[in-house]
């Protein structure tokens, strides 16, 4: 069974009555260690002689585990529990995102401005020049978020309503970190042809469109036939996680000596994620890469492979673990715990792993601490951690500046090499190989290549 670590995720607020006597928080604090939480903030909430009223935080590695910390608390002698609030619940309670208006309305003239009789004004001069909807509207920085729900996260097929909590943390990512505007489209379809017609019908709000988590293989044919749309469409599942990944290997492989073009690369994931990865780092210049599924090699002796699959499809055949031998690279967009240490240690000298599944890796990084040259995972309490929000709001805020028309695979190079390039090399080693999220200069690298990008390829409106 693979051990979780205590992460935010699972957070909990305890609020606690403890008398006011020298070494009674001390038993509170003991109590969550040795049940295994891990302690954030105490806050004094009042105090008198007798009672202190303290919030503490604590964080757990699953709600069952949560669940054990507060029972432990609960039967500590003279501790009266009050309330226990799950912070990650709060934060989401009432929703995350708000649409706040630019423009104050403080008088008559305002309103007759920004709404009629004025902004009939507006409305003509777009009908004649329709390029000044750009000028005169929100498309010019607005970004549609579009889901099924049928791929949401690690959790499968859970329906749009249950996908909205992640389309609106999306957006929030967006205007945190490139100050777009973007609202999520949850569907009550998961049927292609009606996906693509209600983009399409939609479209002319946006400046561009990011698909999310809509499960392969539908998702690939609803990208393709979006690219008419004369705006950017970008399936982030697929493209940004293929950004983030090649800007971190290209720094990896400087660490190890090795070039894309020698190495063999073994991807353990052939939906979205795994074929986006496999066709960037082709066209990177890697030549040989072996991509599994649940059943194996893909591998030209199988009758089961879509199309996708297919054009990866290789003469050999066998398991995961027997591709891993002699390999140089992991990358897995899989599922927990299907990597094991004896085989990393069956690959070649100075492997590469990037344990991708979230939030529980392919491979713990503690369990091999000595058996890789390099390690990086989907979670930010390790080293290393490949997240798409490197990619995506750098991406649109570049293809929105010069009006692309569409997004190119040079533009998600280009991308990948800025990403790379934060990292300075007297400054790279395994435990940092690629910039944090929290960089601020990733946002402007990576829009300024993609927007070069778009207007060497002659795809750029301005």
């Amino acid at each position: 069974m693979v051990e979780l670590t205590p992460n935010s995720s699972f957070s909990l607020t305890l609020r606690l009555q403890i008398p006011n006597r020298v070494g009674m928080l001390a038993s509170v604090t003991q109590a969550i260690a040795i049940h295994g939480g891990n302690l954030g903030q105490i806050d004094l909430i009042e105090q008198t002689r007798q009672i202190s009223t303290r919030d503490i935080t604590v964080d757990a590695a699953s709600t069952e585990h949560a669940e054990k910390i507060v029972q432990a608390v609960k039967a500590l002698p003279n501790i009266k529990l009050i309330d226990v609030y799950d912070r990650t619940f709060n934060l989401h309670r009432g929703g995350k995102i708000s649409i706040v208006s630019r423009i104050a309305l403080k008088s008559i003239a305002d309103l007759a401005m920004a709404y009629t009789p004025g902004v009939g004004r507006i409305c003509t001069a777009i009908a004649q020049d329709p390029e000044q909807v750009y000028n005169l509207t929100i498309k010019q920085n607005t970004v549609a978020i579009v889901t099924d729900g049928s791929a949401v996260l690690g959790l499968g097929n859970l329906g749009p309503a249950a996908a909205l909590p992640v389309m609106e943390g999306k957006a929030m990512l967006f205007k945190e970190f490139a100050g777009i505007d973007a609202f999520p489209i949850c569907l009550a379809t998961q049927d292609t042809d009606t996906i693509v017609e209600t983009v399409k019908q939609i479209a002319p709000v946006f400046g561009g469109v990011n698909l999310e988590d809509i499960a392969a293989p539908r998702c690939f044919e609803i990208e393709r036939r979006l690219q008419q749309l004369d705006i950017p469409v970008f399936h982030d599942d697929q493209h940004g996680t293929a950004i983030v990944t090649l800007a971190a290997l290209m720094n990896a492989l400087k660490l190890v000596n090795k070039s894309i073009e020698r190495i063999r690369i073994v991807i353990n994931g052939a939906g979205a994620a795994g074929v986006a990865i496999a066709r960037l780092l082709r066209k990177a210049g890697a030549e040989t890469i072996w991509i599994c599924d649940s059943k194996g090699i893909l591998s030209t002796q199988r009758c089961d492979l879509n199309e996708q699959k297919r054009e990866f499809a290789v003469t050999q055949m066998g398991s995961l673990s027997g591709a891993l031998v002699g390999a140089d690279v992991f990358i897995g967009v899989s599922a927990p715990g299907v990597l094991t240490p004896e085989m990393v240690r069956a690959m070649a000298k100075n492997p590469i792993i990037f344990a991708m599944a979230n939030p529980v890796p392919e491979l713990a990084p503690e369990l091999v601490p000595e058996d890789v040259a390099v390690m990086a995972t989907g979670r930010s309490d390790y080293p290393n951690q490949i997240n798409n929000v490197l990619a995506f709001p750098g991406v649109f805020r570049g293809a929105l500046d010069c009006r692309a028309t569409t997004i190119t695979t040079t533009m998600y190079l280009e991308a990948a090499g800025a990403i790379a390039s934060l990292v300075k090399a007297s400054d790279l080693n395994r435990e940092y190989i690629i910039p944090s999220v929290f960089d601020e200069r990733v946002t402007t690298a990576v829009a300024t290549a993609v927007q070069r990008a778009a207007r060497e390829a002659g795809v750029a409106r301005r």
